[in-house]
């Protein structure tokens, strides 16, 4: 099964039409039955050290960089996205609205962390994110999709089961298709086993979790 984009039926929705409202409910959903926050926040507290600033791609809603916050509050929590900071975002962390592909600001970060935003890059887009963030980075942590065909039936099935609506189904379809294997993930973004000691987990709810430390 070759990696394959495609476009996203939720990026072309105005935030407020009733369709992306209920995917954006339902992927709220998915997130929880993935169980991704409660990884994160095991591997931020095991591997993140006191006075690290961290940044999510793709901050979205805020909720992850909240649920971390309030786990490890020796760490502080930054994001990025297209969109403007949340209601309530706090005003001691930084929003920064801006296109990842374009952002410079890597140097104030020891961590980047994302879910689910990596399989929106073409490989080279994937580089070029790569070799902004190595050089600065100690510690990278991101949930992404795994591109199995078994995932794309369990999907087809659990989707329309738990009332996940078009959209929803549509972009769960396609991001499995867009999703990793492997070290495809690792590869992609340049890590180099001789600078980078890196673990990835593929989980039987098809999540692909990379983890990767810089070697001191």
């Amino acid at each position: 099964m070759r990696r394959r984009l495609e476009p996203e039926l939720l990026d072309s929705l105005p935030p407020t039409h009733p369709d992306a409202l209920h995917s954006r409910a339902d992927l709220i959903r998915l997130n929880r039955a993935m169980g991704n926050t409660p990884w994160f926040e095991r591997v931020v507290a095991r591997h993140c050290r006191p006075g690290e600033r961290v940044i999510e791609l793709g901050g979205g809603d805020g909720t992850l960089s909240a649920s971390l916050r309030l786990a490890t509050p020796q760490v502080g929590f930054d994001a990025i996205d297209r969109v403007p900071a949340p209601a309530g975002w706090p005003a001691d962390a930084r929003w920064h609205q801006a296109d990842i592909r374009a952002f410079d600001g890597w140097g104030d970060y020891d961590v980047v962390i994302g879910n689910l935003i990596l399989h929106h890059f073409e490989d080279e887009a994937l580089r070029t994110l790569g070799a902004a963030i190595r050089p600065h980075a100690r510690l990278l942590v991101f949930n992404e999709t795994c591109r199995k065909r078994r995932f794309q039936w369990l999907w087809a099935v659990a989707a329309p089961l738990n009332g996940a609506n078009h959209v929803t189904r549509h972009d769960g379809r396609v991001s499995i298709a867009a999703g990793f294997r492997g070290d495809e993930l690792a590869h992609a973004l340049g890590l180099e086993p001789d600078r980078w000691q890196w673990t990835v987990t593929e989980t039987g709810m098809g999540a692909h979790r990379l983890v990767a430390k810089r070697r001191s």
